[in-house]
């Protein structure tokens, strides 16, 4: 079943963001303020609208509260960008992500209610995709269009098993290359290492190999 998304703001990291969404099959509203960029948009993502983020009646009339996540991706206009959040947590929105454009900016979003603060960079639309996509993976460097690193939680099933029993090379076509345990990190480690509760694997392969082993969980 398709998660709902709401993008407010469609510049570069916007519509980047809305666009991995929606071509991972999920329902993607976008909005902004914009007449040009709503219609770039459109084909992009389900549905594309113009709407003011800072008027309560139109988030209202657009439903904004039975979205599940709400990414606020505005640009360089900071009031509307705290005030879009602090509408947003009002109105009763689960799960609110907002941009940044520097430290202050991010830390007046956290203290009105943003459940997660991302600050722009190459491709960081992309990024923030990616991790809604696969909640269990903690970060991910992507090498190129077909390969990336991954930090993935290890599922359940994994625990009290060591490397040699899982055989990641045979069974999902990737290689663990490190293991994070709390503070510590094991490079290469070996096939008998037994996994424990908490510990994060440090895997490489295709995209589409580490995309299924996520869904594991």
């Amino acid at each position: 079943m398709a998660n709902q998304f709401a993008v407010i703001g469609l510049g570069r990291f916007g519509l980047n963001l809305a666009q991995k969404l929606f071509e991972s099959g999920q329902d993607v509203l976008g909005l902004d303020v914009n007449e040009e960029r709503v219609e770039e948009a459109q084909g992009y993502v389900t549905h594309a609208l113009i709407a003011d983020s800072t008027d309560e009646e139109a988030m209202k009339s657009v439903g904004i509260r039975n979205f599940d996540t709400v990414i606020v991706a505005i640009g360089n206009d900071i009031q509307a960008s705290i005030l879009s959040v602090l509408l947003l947590k009002e109105l009763g929105v689960q799960k609110v992500i907002a941009k940044a454009i520097n430290k202050l900016h991010g830390k007046v979003l956290d203290k009105v209610g943003a459940d997660w603060v991302v600050f722009p960079e190459k491709d960081m639309g992309l990024r923030v995709a990616h991790q809604l996509l696969s909640p269990n993976v903690l970060n991910f460097i992507e090498l190129s269009n077909d390969y990336s690193i991954e930090e993935v939680k290890i599922p359940e099933k994994m625990i009290d098993k060591t490397l040699r029993e899982i055989d990641f090379r045979a069974k999902f076509n990737i290689s663990v290359i490190a293991i994070r345990h709390n503070h510590d990190i094991f490079i290469s480690p070996s096939p008998d290492k037994l996994l424990d509760e908490g510990d994060v694997l440090v895997v490489i392969g295709k995209n589409r190999d580490l995309e299924r082993f996520a869904k594991l969980h």
